[in-house]
C-alpha cells in the first residue's frame, strides 16, 4: 500500500493490535508500525520492555516511520482507533472494558514491569474476539501466557517466526504454547495484520 493512500474503515474485525517485544524490538517495530497506512482503523497498543528509569524515547523513534500518532498511554486515557500507544516504564499497561488505560505498579511478570502478558490478557477480556495479538523478537519467555488468553477469547495471534528474530527466546516461547495461528517473517506480519481489517 502506498504511503499515501488510506485504510477505509468499514467491516473490519479487528479493534485493537496489541504488540509485545523485548531485545532487538525497537527495529522490528519499526518494520511492523511502517506497514501499517494512514487511517489504520484499528487501537495500536505496545508493551516493550524498557529500563524503568529515564524518559521514555520509544514513542518519539517510533513516530519517525509511522504514519499514525504515536504516545505513550496515559492513565484513564481513551484507547482510539488509528492511534499508537505505549507503555510508560515501570508501569504496568492494562485496558478496562471500556476502552481506558489503566497503570499499575503491581508486582513484575516474569521478571518485568511492563508486563507483555498483563496488557495481553487485560486486552483479552476487553477485545475478545476482536483483538490482534502479536509477540516480536525478545529475550525471555513474557507474552506467552498473555498469548494464550487472547486466542482463548477468540482473537488472532501472530508471531515473528524465531528464525530472524533478534532474540528467538520470546517467539518459541509463545509458539510453545500451541495458541498461534500464524508465524511470519518480519517483513509478512503487517500485511497479515491489514488482511484481517
Amino acid at each position: 500500500m502506498h504511503k499515501n493512500e488510506r485504510c477505509q474503515p468499514g467491516s473490519q474485525n479487528i479493534e485493537a493490535v496489541v504488540i509485545g517485544c523485548s531485545a532487538g524490538g525497537l527495529d522490528a517495530l519499526r518494520v511492523v508500525l511502517g506497514g501499517l497506512p494512514i487511517g489504520f482503523p484499528a487501537t495500536v497498543i505496545i508493551v516493550a520492555h524498557t529500563a524503568p528509569g529515564g524518559d521514555n524515547l520509544l514513542p518519539s523513534l517510533l513516530a519517525k516511520t509511522c504514519r499514525l500518532p504515536v504516545s505513550e498511554a496515559q492513565e484513564r486515557e481513551s484507547a482510539l482507533s488509528g492511534q499508537v500507544y505505549v507503555a510508560p516504564p515501570d508501569y504496568h499497561l492494562l485496558i478496562e472494558t471500556n476502552r481506558t488505560f489503566a497503570l499499575s505498579v503491581d508486582e513484575r511478570v516474569c521478571f518485568v514491569r511492563p508486563s507483555i502478558d498483563v496488557l495481553f490478557q487485560s486486552a483479552a477480556d476487553a477485545y475478545g474476539e476482536r483483538l490482534f495479538g502479536l509477540i516480536l523478537t525478545g529475550a525471555n519467555c513474557d507474552g506467552a501466557q498473555g498469548l494464550k488468553s487472547i486466542k482463548e477469547a477468540g482473537g488472532v495471534t501472530l508471531v515473528q517466526d524465531p528464525v530472524g528474530a533478534y532474540a528467538d527466546t520470546m517467539p518459541k516461547a509463545a509458539i510453545a504454547t500451541g495458541a498461534v495461528d500464524k508465524v511470519l517473517q518480519l517483513n509478512d506480519l503487517a500485511g497479515e495484520i491489514l488482511s484481517r481489517i
